[in-house]
């Protein structure tokens, strides 16, 4: 009599088929794009996880990629470590946030930064961090996905393209790259099988782009002292 073979995650939650999708073993949130959601193990983002996106400079589009996951979080906080520009307080209300929502981390080294991100996901206090960087050790990378597994939040590092050829523990690296009406999706690595094909993601402009009174009428939000973190997130 043959004996069937067993399920790879009746064995154990981390084994899969590398010829199929995980079927995740967290929460996820949906990616409000059925075509990604569809490619990603579980149908959406992971939470408590490090997720890479992997971008050609900053601003490409990685926040309205976002704008679903980020609405979905309700009233919970959002933090922002080394965010390349200054939040606009009319583009955040585009994307479901309040400016009161916001926590916003600026810091003079990337010690600084890598300590703050690790503080805000061991408090998991917040709904989502996104944290955008250049170069960062491995060893560093580890122990904020560590922090991440701990936690209930949704954790983004927008790191250089040239990243991609690093090793990096993330349990999912997409490669973003702006086309005319959204992004080019590539998908580095999943706990899955490899896709060779890019998704195409239209995403929506910002109305604040048509804006000249938005433009000039903005609501910059003042950085928080770095050292102060903990109180601040604790809050």
């Amino acid at each position: 009599m043959t004996v069937p073979s067993p399920i790879p995650e009746a064995i154990h939650p981390s084994l899969w088929r590398a010829s199929q999708l995980a079927r995740g073993r967290g929460r996820t949130v949906d990616t409000g794009y059925a075509a990604l959601s569809a490619e990603l193990p579980g149908g959406g983002w992971p939470i408590g996880a490090l997720i890479d996106l992997l971008v050609q400079q900053a601003g490409v589009g990685e926040m309205r990629l976002l704008r679903p996951a980020l609405s979905a979080l309700g009233k919970r906080p959002v933090a922002m470590v080394q965010p390349p520009h200054v939040p606009n307080g009319l583009g955040l209300e585009y994307i479901g946030l309040s400016p009161e929502q916001l926590l916003q981390i600026r810091a003079a080294k990337t010690a600084d930064a890598l300590w703050s991100a690790e503080q805000i996901l061991r408090a998991g206090s917040c709904g989502a961090l996104l944290f955008w960087t250049q170069y960062v050790q491995t060893a560093s990378l580890r122990r904020l996905h560590l922090a991440a597994q701990s936690s209930e939040t949704l954790f983004f590092m927008v790191r250089p393209l040239a990243a991609a050829q690093d090793a990096s523990p993330a349990v999912l690296r997409l490669a973003l790259r702006p086309e005319r009406d959204g992004l080019t999706v590539d998908i580095a690595k999943r706990r899955g099988p490899a896709r060779a094909e890019p998704l195409s993601i239209p995403l929506q402009p910002t109305p604040v782009l048509f804006s000249h009174h938005a433009r000039i009428s903005r609501r910059p939000l003042a950085p928080v002292a770095t050292r102060g973190l903990p109180t601040k997130v604790a809050a």
